[in-house]
This record gives structure tokens, C-alpha cells and sequence, in this order.
């Protein structure tokens, strides 16, 4: 695996800015919601089982994180805890890149192995982060 810096081209897929414009139109739409009072979203999966999905307790760990109860936001979904801090350090970076016309950085994987072990660790970061979950569930 490698990181590289590349000039946007012309008539290619410019990623900063559709996953910039995806992320501040989506907390947009979020805000929105909870100002109107709108229901809070309910899980099919948990309404079915009684039992945590994978996401479970994602919106309570970003209103958490967005007041800065940073300990609470982890406790209620790690894996979304990380998200959204990588998703901010992203956003920053894409608006960064879109006004400088900077160089865009571009993770470029050499072999089928670091493609292969890359999805590894994601489903098993996802796996753990479930375990984690159904074993705290009753806990909130």
C-alpha cells in the first residue's frame, strides 16, 4: 500500500468534492430533522431481533460526539466514534484540497494480498465492534 499525491484531472471524478458535498449535505439534513422534532430513525434489524446491528447506536454517538462527550459517543459504537473523526479529518482535507487546488492523496494498493487483508481488517473491525455491541447492549 501506498499513498500518493496526484493534480486533479480535468475530466476525472473529483472525490473530495462529491464526498464533501455528500457528508455537509447529510449533517445538514440531520440537523434539520432534529430541529423540526422529527422521530429519531428506528432499526428494522433491532425491532426484529431485539439484538443490536452492527450500526447500532451510531446517531446517539454522533450527537455525543458533537457535544463533546467524546468518552459517551465511543461507549455507545466505536467503530462509529472512528468513523466520524476520520470523516472530519477527511472533510477538512477535501476543503483544504478544493480551495488550494492542491494535489489530491490517493491510496493505491500494490498486490490482491493488501486488497485482500485491507477487507480483513475492516470486517473484522466491523465483527469486533458487533461483539462489542451485543455485549453491552443491555448496558444503555
Amino acid at each position: 500500500m501506498r499513498i500518493t499525491r496526484r493534480l486533479p484531472v480535468q475530466d476525472g471524478i473529483d472525490h473530495e468534492l462529491i464526498w464533501l458535498t455528500v457528508s455537509l449535505a447529510s449533517l445538514g439534513l440531520a440537523a434539520g430533522w432534529f430541529t423540526l422534532g422529527l422521530p429519531w430513525p428506528r432499526c428494522l434489524f433491532h425491532d426484529l431481533t431485539g439484538l443490536p446491528c452492527i450500526t447500532c447506536g451510531a446517531t446517539r454517538a454522533a450527537v455525543q460526539l458533537f457535544h463533546g462527550h467524546f468518552i459517551a459517543a465511543w461507549k455507545w459504537n466505536p467503530v462509529v466514534f472512528v468513523a466520524l473523526w476520520a470523516l472530519s479529518i477527511f472533510n477538512a482535507y477535501a476543503f483544504v484540497a478544493l480551495v488550494w487546488r492542491a494535489p489530491r492523496l490517493r491510496i493505491e494498493f500494490q498486490t490482491r494480498a493488501e486488497r485482500k487483508y485491507a477487507r480483513i481488517l475492516v470486517i473484522a473491525a466491523l465483527a469486533l465492534n458487533w461483539v462489542y455491541l451485543l455485549s453491552h447492549w443491555r448496558d444503555f
